[in-house]
């Protein structure tokens, strides 16, 4: 399992100024699909439940299953 690079993810996100009306988690979400090329929300959800601060952004979003992941992956979308 890949370990989230904290310091790409701050370049990500100067670098993609498009993604300023994002909160933190989906810039995240975001980062994930592009630099580490994961499009599984059961991916995505290992990585960051592998993570400290990973593990704090799906605590605050009441995310404790990788299908939860996938919900608010879905609703990002239809918006």
């Amino acid at each position: 399992m890949a370990k989230i690079n904290w310091d790409e993810y701050k370049k990500f996100k100067k670098e993609h100024s498009n993604l300023k009306e994002c909160d933190n988690f989906e810039i995240v979400l975001e980062f994930l699909r592009s630099y580490y090329n994961r499009t599984s929300a059961f991916d995505v959800f290992d990585m960051l439940s592998a993570d400290e601060l990973g593990k704090m952004m799906l605590e605050k979003r009441d995310i404790t299953q990788p299908e939860h992941l996938e919900d608010a992956l879905y609703k990002r979308l239809t918006r």
